[in-house]
């Protein structure tokens, strides 16, 4: 079970907490993550989501919820390494950019991590649950796959984020 603590508008916790699952107002916002990860190539880790999943096998980035306890840091972290089985840390990354959203579900505050990390495909170990693979892919690609309806279209950072990505490594 996943328990969630409530932020007002303002981003301060307001002392409720909320199960996964179970309804909030509208003045009631859950903190998301998304994570991205570019390596030295300038290549983003990408994972197909799980057939069971919202957007069955579709592509998308690592991300999720941030549960009690957590602050943005430790849920992205603990996203990664619960998701793909990557073991990321705080110097890699920075939050590169946060917004409010409003979810079909939930209203939502959305911290969007950049994390720059080499490793190999095969060091990567999929929650089944959650991810049925995942790969390395250019900026280009992934476009395409959006444009294919392939990968999961909500981010209305893209441009940003691929252009951070390249200037991180000066490509």
């Amino acid at each position: 079970m996943e328990i969630w603590e409530i932020l007002d508008k303002n981003r301060r916790k307001t002392g409720k907490l909320v199960e996964r699952g179970k309804p909030m107002t509208q003045d009631e916002y859950h903190l998301v993550v998304h994570v991205w990860i570019v390596n030295s190539k300038g290549e983003f880790l990408i994972q197909k989501r799980a057939p069971n999943k919202t957007y069955p096998n579709m592509w998308d980035i690592t991300g999720g919820s941030a549960i009690l306890g957590d602050d943005s840091l430790q849920a992205a972290l603990r996203e990664v390494k619960e998701e793909i089985g990557i073991e990321l840390s705080a110097h890699q990354g920075e939050c590169f950019k946060s917004y409010i959203s409003q979810n079909a579900d939930f209203p939502q505050f959305t911290d969007v991590w950049l994390f720059m990390a080499d490793f190999d495909i095969s060091e990567v170990v999929c929650q089944p649950e959650v991810v049925a693979e995942a790969k390395w892919a250019a900026s280009e690609e992934i476009l395409l796959m959006i444009k294919r309806g392939e990968f999961v279209d909500a981010m209305p950072y893209l441009d940003e984020i691929f252009k951070r990505g390249k200037d991180v490594f000066g490509g």
